[in-house]
């Protein structure tokens, strides 16, 4: 399985992180464990979390996902093995914040929890605006000098916020957003293709895009009202795609999944990874059978006839 580096760093992983939302949330630590032991036996290696998962959970506060992740870890003693990657500046109940102050005392907290020295890839989260993009990057520098982070990303940020990002690192020698993380899958293409991916080319950043299934809806589970009732409330958001061209690209998943003896979920992460500066998309399991069907998906190869159906049914 060929590796993917992330922008210009020398950070190399295979096509496919695994979201670590779900830890500490849908799968306990001892469920955590095995799909984390799953992933790295089948050769993958980036994990993706952030700090502030899962505060959303009732009596969880955040952080819960990189506990799990550092416990795992250190008891198989694998940390060399694992690009770990996490996140700062969400709001933990006083607003998001990327000011250096905060990101040098959050980190900390992120060490600790995931009982490590440094941290693969660290990542703004959020944005706000209200802080210079310098004073931000002037956080990561030092964080980096220290050792503490070997690569950063951003995520969610507007074009003209990570334009502005790139070119104060040119200008004061600061490190550079190496990655980038945005929405991104076969239904949600617009914001993206519009705004982002043309910046992410020509800067040779890597992307590793959230909802990669749309909420689920791109694994073909939710066809009508009734499939998304019978849900959690994490597939809720599957009602929003349930409209003509999302079900228009539900058949040409089903057509291409049939084609090649697999699921829709599997087709929709190999079409991501024929995208321009698509690295590794990120999806989450709760369960090994879920979890295989990831890794099968970012393995396929799809031809020429397969993304131009799946391109023409998703066209917005």
């Amino acid at each position: 399985m060929k590796k993917r580096k992330l922008g210009q760093s020398e950070l190399e992983v295979a096509p496919l992180a695994f979201g670590g939302n779900v830890f500490g949330w849908s799968a306990d630590e001892k469920t955590s464990f095995k799909l984390l032991d799953e992933f790295i036996a089948q050769g993958f290696n980036l994990v993706d979390t952030a700090d502030v998962y899962s505060r959303w959970v009732p009596g969880n506060s955040g952080g819960e996902s990189e506990a799990i992740i550092g416990k795992w870890m250190k008891d198989r003693g694998n940390r060399d093995k694992v690009i770990v990657a996490t996140k700062v500046g969400a709001d933990f109940g006083e607003g998001i914040n990327v000011s250096k102050k905060y990101i040098l005392k959050h980190v900390e907290d992120s060490l600790k929890r995931l009982q490590s020295d440094y941290i693969d890839l660290y990542q703004t989260h959020y944005d706000n605006e209200s802080t210079p993009v310098e004073e931000t990057l002037e956080a990561y520098a030092l964080l980096v000098k220290e050792g503490k982070v070997r690569t950063i990303g951003a995520s969610n940020m507007t074009a003209a916020r990570l334009l502005a990002s790139l070119r104060a690192s040119e200008q004061h020698g600061y490190p550079r957003y190496e990655t980038f993380q945005p929405e991104y899958n076969l239904y949600d293409r617009e914001k993206y293709e519009q705004q982002y991916a043309d910046i992410c080319v020509k800067a040779n950043i890597a992307v590793i895009n959230y909802y990669s299934l749309a909420s689920g809806f791109l694994s073909g589970k939710y066809r009508n009202e009734g499939d998304v009732s019978k849900s959690s409330a994490r597939g809720k958001k599957a009602l929003s795609y349930l409209n003509p061209r999302g079900l228009k690209i539900l058949d040409a998943l089903d057509t291409v999944s049939k084609k090649h003896t697999t699921t829709p979920s599997a087709i929709s992460l190999a079409w991501l990874l024929t995208r321009p500066a698509i690295a590794a998309p990120i999806a989450s399991a709760t369960n090994i059978e879920q979890l295989h069907e990831l890794t099968n998906g970012v393995q396929l190869q799809l031809d020429k006839e397969d993304i131009d159906l799946l391109n023409r049914a998703s066209a917005y």
